[in-house]
């Protein structure tokens, strides 16, 4: 059984079309000098991208995660009782918006680290 370590990896190599034109506007700190890390383990799961210095997480869902709501929503409980944000985006929201997708994500990065543990914010799908 692949290790949590051993999934992100795969991720990493095996990032989606939506994935690859998200990192390439987040990585480097090019995003408005904020460090993103992608496909990060944090607990038992394994994060799309995080800026850790502003609690942020953003997850790009591919069709998938319609039959995996459940799965999802307690995921996101989770991450926020770690104190993370968590902001949701469609594939296509990526590859057809990305201006306003990356608006969205300055925007909650502008705001700050979450209030206090277990306070994140989840804005759900923009």
């Amino acid at each position: 059984m692949p290790t949590t370590l051993e999934n992100a990896k795969s991720l990493r190599q095996n990032m989606t079309d939506a994935e690859q034109k998200l990192w390439y506007q987040l990585r480097a700190k090019r995003f408005s000098g904020f460090k993103f890390r992608r496909q990060v383990p944090i607990g038992n799961y394994i994060v799309d991208f995080v800026c850790k210095k502003s609690k942020v997480i953003v997850e790009v869902d591919g069709s998938q995660h319609q039959q995996q709501k459940s799965y999802d929503k307690t995921r996101t409980q989770f991450l926020k009782q770690q104190g993370f944000t968590v902001l949701r985006f469609w594939n296509n929201e990526v590859l057809n918006e990305m201006d306003g997708v990356l608006e969205k994500i300055l925007d909650t990065l502008s705001l700050g680290p979450s209030p206090s543990k277990g306070e994140g914010r989840n804005t759900g799908k923009v």
